[in-house]
């Protein structure tokens, strides 16, 4: 009985952890590698194990960090149930299908470009047709229902608070005599944020498997973000520029229309056109609005006061199309854009960077994390230039890093979240580079844990003599 680390280990993106259990093999998320060029190539190696040997597999949430290769796991010979919240499946609908139609894309541009060096052509990572497989496979649960996947495995989810339908799982593993729980925390969300509740505890666990994306440092508060996207919105104005905001389609997109929404007159957005320009975000804010019981107690009480918590402000357009979308370049004042991708590494943002970076006037919000080797990082890092589709662009935007947006517990909600295990179990941390993970062990250590490790990947932790 033990647990493999095959993926966001001591880094933060590629979340995939094997267990073993007598004669069955279970995986825990399978997710792309994101970042760099070379990062993203390792997608292509294969897995560290026989996709047709495990019997199932269980996903934590929808982002691509967490189920991006499991069209791929399906292709490779898995045909074993995908256990996750309902919620989950309806956006893995969307993201898988987007992701296979973004490998699709890019494979037939890099193809064009071989041809002409009488190179052979490569195959995209997963096509279409592979999202739609994998999809086959999806077997949904609700939160606090234990439900047995094979002899001596079951498992049950928790609320994690990170976007629709993240999950903290709970496994229970019986084999020859001996009993373990595991608990994953997959990604916990951040407390009070907008929409969604704040995440469970759990009591009981001999191993937790806990992330540490931001175990080194602490949100701004929920006021001075306001107060900070307030100031920016303000100083932008009298720059008379626009306003870039690069956001994940899932989760922070929904954060910022609804926090528009419910605060249109305070922020004097009655001055501004705000374009949501991203095909995937509008799909997903359709099933953000359907999964109405999810929310919080205050956007519940938003949605039955007002109907559609994402759509109430009266200057939103939806663009949808490519042609809405360059529609939006010949503004050069007065816009608001939320676009994908959230790392600037793809999608519509890229060409409104292009269009708008080089600008004085321009103003770039970043509310999220961005992984190592991605613009999006590059920008926060005090980048001077871009490359842009071909094109060195120089960065004259003012770039504005909002941290108190993140969908990501602290350090502080990460701690607060363990110290609700009785007996201070075995913790693993993992979704993290070094330079937060090693600071967070350290705090748990002198908080009580008793074992805090911090695998390398491929590294096995024995569940028997742990």
């Amino acid at each position: 009985m033990d647990i493999q680390f095959l993926g966001a280990a001591r880094e933060v993106t590629g979340s995939c952890y094997l267990i073993r259990s007598g004669r069955h093999r279970i995986l825990v998320d399978c997710g792309l590698i994101q970042g760099s060029r070379a990062d993203e190539a390792r997608n292509r190696l294969p897995f560290d194990f026989d996709p047709a040997k495990i019997d199932a597999a269980v996903l934590t949430h929808a982002h691509l960090d967490h189920s991006g290769r499991l069209p791929l796991l399906v292709k490779n010979g898995f045909r074993g149930p995908i256990y996750t919240h309902r919620a989950t499946r309806d956006l893995c609908r969307v993201m898988l299908k987007d992701a296979a139609y973004l490998n699709e894309k890019d494979t037939e541009w890099e193809n064009r470009k071989r041809q002409r060096k009488h190179l052979p052509p490569v195959e995209p990572l997963y096509t279409l047709d592979d999202a739609q497989n994998a999809m086959r496979n999806f077997k949904v649960l609700d939160y606090g229902i234990t439900t047995a996947l094979l002899p001596g495995i079951s498992i049950r989810l928790a609320d994690a608070g990170h976007i629709l339908g993240s999950a903290i799982v709970e496994v229970w593993l019986e084999a020859d005599g001996t009993r373990r729980k595991l608990v994953f925390s997959g990604d916990l969300g951040h407390r009070d944020a907008p929409i969604l509740q704040d995440p469970q505890p759990v009591r009981e666990a001999d191993l937790v498997i806990m992330e540490s994306t931001y175990g080194d440092r602490l949100h701004r508060s929920w006021k001075d973000t306001w107060d900070e996207m307030s100031e920016v919105l303000t100083h932008a104005k009298h720059n008379q520029g626009n306003v870039l905001i690069p956001a994940f389609a899932v989760g922070r997109t929904q954060e910022l229309l609804y926090e528009l929404g419910r605060h249109y007159e305070e922020w004097g957005l009655a001055d501004w056109t705000v374009f949501l320009d991203s095909p995937m975000a509008i799909e997903t804010t359709e099933i953000y609005a359907r999964h109405t019981a999810l929310y919080d107690t205050e956007a519940a009480a938003e949605q039955r006061a007002h109907g559609n918590p994402f759509t109430i402000l009266p200057n939103l357009h939806l663009s949808r199309t490519a042609l809405q979308s360059m529609a939006i370049n010949r503004i050069n004042n007065g816009a608001i854009i939320i676009a994908g991708s959230g790392m600037c590494d793809g999608g519509r943002i890229r060409h409104h960077l292009k269009h708008n970076l080089w600008r004085n006037g321009c103003h770039v919000v970043i509310v999220g994390f961005q992984a190592q080797g991605t613009p999006g990082r590059a920008l926060v890092d005090g980048a001077k230039y871009l490359k842009l589709a071909g094109e060195t662009v120089r960065v004259a935007a003012q770039i504005h890093t909002i941290g108190g947006f993140s969908a990501h517990a602290d350090a502080d909600g990460l701690c607060d979240w363990y110290q609700h295990f009785e007996d201070r179990p075995a913790i693993a941390l993992t979704h993290g580079e070094p330079q937060a993970m090693d600071p967070l062990a350290d705090r748990l250590r002198g908080a009580g844990a008793a074992h805090v490790h911090t695998p390398e990947r491929g590294a096995r932790l024995d569940l028997i003599t742990m």
